[in-house]
């Protein structure tokens, strides 16, 4: 447990460092809602055009495997909340080998993707066969079945560090849970492809969110372990100081990210190749 005074000065330090934090963040991107968005997408993604969804000029915020990888984690966060907000098992034995599949299929999908890159860009590597012509459909549903993946598990790992009365129970033990689940997020995913703005705008500012959402979870649980506050929670209003905290970390990183990209490629665009 923490002394009163440790207690009292982070309740004055992280308010005024998430203020800070934010308030940086905010002068330094771009301007606007999708300018923000654009923000946290170049702090975790290459941004390449030609590997992104456009809506007339502009770009989404990441590309077509990020918006599918942070639009999956955001999508899996709200439905294993709504489906049971405690539970802190990892998914039952009888579903890992569908996040298996995921997994492999994001890294076999994405290396390919990059030697393709690699071979347009730079050359050297013409030997190497590509397995085939990459394509933002697969990143799309590649990403999303990655996304689904990171969030089945981070879920209950939070759970397992936030809730002093967390259900054991597993996060994914239903057939039906499962399959509704990747129902939602394929046709989701079909939705996108049809690259209407209707859909492409929200994905915009539901992608980012979802790097943040992903990213303010691990850093609340590091906040957690590391001022020895885990499993003292019951309700989600006490949790305000570890989720600022974690948030306040998430944006630091990003605008570090953004800072040090932004210094060595002059541009709010693409990484350059070549």
């Amino acid at each position: 447990m923490q002394s009163p005074l440790l207690q009292k000065l982070t309740r004055w330090f992280v308010p005024l460092a998430a203020l800070a934090a934010f308030a940086a963040w905010f002068y330094i991107a771009p301007p606007g809602i999708l300018g923000k968005a654009d923000s946290v997408g170049y702090a975790v993604c290459h941004r390449i055009g030609e590997r992104s969804f456009h809506i007339g000029e502009y770009q989404l915020p990441l590309c077509a495997r990020c918006s599918g990888t942070f639009t999956g984690a955001a999508v899996g966060i709200l439905f294993y909340t709504l489906i049971g907000h405690k539970r802190a098992g990892m998914p039952h034995k009888k579903f890992y080998i569908f996040f298996a599949l995921f997994f492999f299929a994001f890294g076999i999908d994405g290396s390919n993707s990059y030697l393709y890159l690699v071979k347009q860009t730079l050359g050297g590597f013409d030997q190497i066969p590509n397995l085939y012509t990459p394509n933002n459909t697969l990143r799309l549903f590649t990403g999303s079945g990655m996304g689904l993946t990171m969030a089945s598990f981070l879920v209950p790992a939070f759970n397992q560090s936030v809730w002093r009365d967390y259900d054991p129970a597993p996060i994914v033990e239903r057939w039906s849970h499962l399959l509704a689940l990747l129902g939602l997020m394929f046709g989701l995913d079909l939705l996108i492809l049809t690259e209407s703005p209707i859909v492409l705008y929200p994905i915009a500012i539901i992608s980012p969110l979802g790097a943040l959402s992903l990213l303010t979870m691990i850093f609340s649980i590091i906040w957690l372990m590391v001022m020895k506050q885990d499993n003292l929670f019951t309700r989600l209003r006490e949790m305000w100081l570890p989720l600022l905290a974690g948030l306040t970390m998430a944006l630091l990183m990003i605008l570090v990210i953004d800072l040090f990209r932004l210094q060595l490629t002059g541009t709010w665009g693409a990484i350059p190749f070549g």
